[in-house]
């Protein structure tokens, strides 16, 4: 209930195997690795440009950040704010191996996210894997946070948002960024000043490990519960970490006695990530909130067509919007 199916059939050069070798990993229907190298991506979800109807009150154009590695950013800027609306960071996900900041889904999703919680948000379109693997997207993360502390100064940036009420946010492979780019944060947060890192919002956020859990088996036999099959999320390791590097790698588990202020963890039950999740938010309550969406599964706030996904997305939606704004306790 509340699942999403992809029937996207990857469209394969028949005559890349003879040029490039034989394929050597894969996520079907998503992305193919060569033996030398050669990567080849679906083109699973059109990629549009920086347009967003009136009616909905939200602006939106692109930015560079780092020419040289390509690093570019989506801005959302709510048009009818009283004050200086807070800055939602925002990384996408796809396994740390493909999706863009331009996908139409995010696109989407991110236009309404600004409209609903009347926050501007830059979403980071960062380097990917395995041409890129981690800790790149790790260090396009923070480099984004250094780019807009140059711009502290900047009339223009002063006026679009408040700078000292910066989160991250991401979702899957985002909300692993997300929670570790606010690691390396952390450690330089004087030197940020005034910009500072208010909280973090994880969607379901990417964890691994060579250990199977719970929700990993249970939902991996009842495959079409969430989009993340237990094969792909192993595959997608495999694509990201550094060579030789098992899911034991500190890359896929959350940072240990980090200190945020605030992280709101947003939990899917039929999300075979459901379990890491959970256990990243026991203990620690004082500073952790966590939401578990019933009946719908992994990505369903982006894929999800039924009602039922609609209805969790406004759910969440409005549990993001009271968290940055410290409404009512969720």
């Amino acid at each position: 209930m509340g699942a999403t199916t992809l029937t996207h059939v990857m469209t394969i050069n028949p005559n890349n195997t003879n040029i490039h070798g034989p394929v050597v990993d894969e996520v079907e229907g998503l992305i193919r690795v060569y033996k030398d190298g050669h990567v080849e991506r679906s083109q699973l979800v059109p990629c549009v440009g920086p347009s967003l109807p009136l009616e909905l009150g939200v602006a939106c154009s692109d930015v560079y950040i780092d020419k040289l590695t390509n690093v570019w950013a989506r801005l959302y800027i709510p048009i009818d704010t009283n004050s200086k609306p807070p800055l939602l960071v925002y990384f996408h996900g796809g396994g740390f191996c493909v999706g863009s900041a331009s996908w139409s889904c995010y696109h989407e999703f991110l236009a309404r996210l600004s409209a609903s919680s009347r926050c501007m948000v830059m979403s980071v379109n960062y380097r990917l894997a395995p041409e890129n693997p981690l800790p790149a997207a790790y260090e396009d993360g923070v480099n984004a946070i250094l780019w807009l502390r140059k711009r502290i100064h900047d009339s223009l940036w002063a006026k679009l948002c408040d700078l000292s009420r910066i989160f991250l946010v991401g979702d899957s492979a985002g909300g692993n960024i997300a929670h570790h780019v606010a690691a390396r944060l952390a450690a330089a947060a004087d030197d940020l000043k005034p910009l500072r890192i208010e909280g973090t919002v994880l969607i379901q956020p990417f964890f691994g490990g060579e250990a199977r859990t719970e929700s990993e088996l249970r939902v991996e036999n009842n495959a079409k519960s969430s989009v993340l099959t237990l094969a792909a999320s192993d595959a997608w390791w495999r694509l990201a970490l550094p060579r030789g590097a098992n899911r034991e790698h500190r890359y896929c588990k959350p940072v240990k006695k980090m200190v945020v202020t605030r992280t709101l963890v947003c939990v899917a039950e039929m999300d075979v990530l459901m379990d890491r999740e959970m256990e990243m938010c026991d203990g620690n309550e004082e500073v952790i909130k966590r939401v578990v969406y019933k009946g719908v599964g992994h990505a369903f706030q982006i894929l999800g067509k039924s009602q039922l996904a609609q209805t969790a997305t406004d759910e969440m939606l409005c549990h993001i919007d009271s968290f940055i704004h410290h409404c009512d306790p969720l």
